[in-house]
């Protein structure tokens, strides 16, 4: 019986986490080794968790770090027992042989910690299928969600203590302060969308809609390819109105910048195939990934997404081609503006779950084109008013050459058009030609 409960612990190693404890306290160099590889949430035992959690912060702020200030710290925020809390960390130092091998205590108690998630998982997943309430695809759905967070070191779901936001705020300024880069977000290529924008964001779903012809997809693609080339981040392409070779042939006539024309003719001089030889080579060493499944739901482009490393952004050519979550048959029997509406709102979630910029291209209606101002504006968006609400930003592109005017950028240099603030998260580009 004794033996039984043995088994039945949850996994985790007292002397692991005390020794990882005891070894900043000896030695304040570990400490940055030790925070880069574990979080709070990783230590089992109260006290660990909440002195780890106190030194964490401490580190986090420049503070000094030594068992003196940690027991103020430790009072400051509540933490601190009287009887115990000093005898505690004296009895730490004690105990850790050395702080030479806190590499190997690190290692334990995230595997540890790693194996307590899991199980934690498979207990939720389990639960579920035994009530019976969900189909087999919207657990399958979860557990790659939640498998997906455990992989990436982030916690499902949960609510998560001010005082941590804050940590991670100061951290990202610290980082833009010692990168000093004028777009701190992934770059579009496009230097005045740039400046407005200051990048795309993780977690941010934008939206570039236009009409017809206005040179969405080539737009994309030109953001795709900046991304990919210079990021050095893995891009993902989902295409559910051109095939893999006419989005491959387009973007190595833009990297060869070469007519695409020429290439889908094949009348190419010696001097056009070093071109596109070259561009061929160029575009290889990229981590570009194209998907042209026409039938793809936002729940199939997530679960892709969550198996390519190092993601850094998506984008999907169009979300009125898209399925619903669920739907065999393209919006069969269902509201047009009610499914519009889901999908719009699941690409935001994928978006923070991916912790990526995701950007979405977009069909408008023909309202502006019974305007005498044909420029487009929100209430153009297709289908559905929730676009709007999903989107952190939305662009559209108007060329001027095919509709009204513009001002064209200074020496006619259509490869960076003005991008026109036409409300706080809505962008006017205006250019000769995308």
């Amino acid at each position: 019986m004794d033996e039984s409960l043995l088994l039945r612990q949850i996994p985790h190693s007292v002397e692991a986490e005390q020794a990882v404890l005891g070894a900043m306290l000896i030695d304040s160099r570990c400490i940055p080794e030790v925070v880069e590889a574990l979080t709070p949430a990783d230590f089992y035992l109260k006290t660990n968790r909440q002195i780890y959690e106190t030194i964490y912060t401490m580190f986090s702020f420049s503070a000094s770090i030594d068992p003196v200030t940690v027991l103020d710290q430790m009072k400051q925020a509540g933490v601190y027992d009287e009887n115990t809390s000093r005898s505690y960390l004296l009895q730490l130092m004690e105990i850790t042989p050395t702080a030479a091998n806190v590499k190997e205590y690190v290692r334990i108690v995230k595997d540890k910690s790693l194996l307590r998630r899991i199980a934690d998982t498979a207990g939720d997943l389990t639960k579920l299928v035994q009530e019976g309430g969900e189909t087999a695809q919207a657990v399958l759905d979860l557990a790659e969600q939640r498998i997906y967070a455990i992989r990436q070191g982030r916690s499902a779901q949960g609510l998560e203590p001010l005082s941590k936001i804050l940590v991670d705020v100061f951290e990202r300024l610290q980082e833009l302060s010692l990168a000093g880069s004028d777009v701190p977000g992934m770059a579009t290529g496009f230097a005045d969308l740039d400046r407005t924008l200051t990048g795309l964001h993780g977690s941010e779903l934008i939206l570039l809609a236009a009409r017809p012809g206005m040179g969405k997809t080539s737009f994309a693609l030109n953001v795709l390819l900046h991304a990919g080339k210079f990021s050095g981040k893995s891009v993902v392409f989902f295409s559910l109105e051109m095939s893999r070779e006419q989005l491959a042939t387009r973007l190595i006539s833009s990297e060869a910048f070469l007519d695409n024309k020429k290439l889908m003719t094949g009348k190419l001089s010696a001097d056009d195939w070093d071109k596109v030889t070259l561009a061929a080579a160029a575009l290889a060493h990229t981590k570009i990934y194209i998907d042209d499944n026409p039938s793809l739901s936002v729940a199939d482009m997530n679960a892709k997404c969550r198996r390519v490393e190092n993601l850094g952004m998506v984008v999907i050519d169009y979300l009125q081609l898209m399925q619903s979550s669920g739907s065999s048959t393209r919006y069969a029997g269902e509201n047009r503006q009610q499914v519009v509406a889901d999908i719009s709102r699941a690409l935001k979630i994928m978006a923070k779950e991916l912790h990526v910029p995701v950007l979405c291209l977009s069909q408008l209606s023909r309202a502006n084109e019974s305007r005498s101002d044909k420029r487009p504006m929100l209430s153009d968006l297709r289908e559905s008013g929730a676009i709007e609400q999903d989107a952190d930003v939305v662009m559209f592109l108007y060329r001027d050459g095919r509709v009204h005017h513009c001002q064209e950028p200074p020496g006619g240099n259509h490869h960076h058009p003005p991008a026109v603030a036409a409300g706080v998260h809505c962008l006017l580009l205006c250019g000769t030609e995308l």
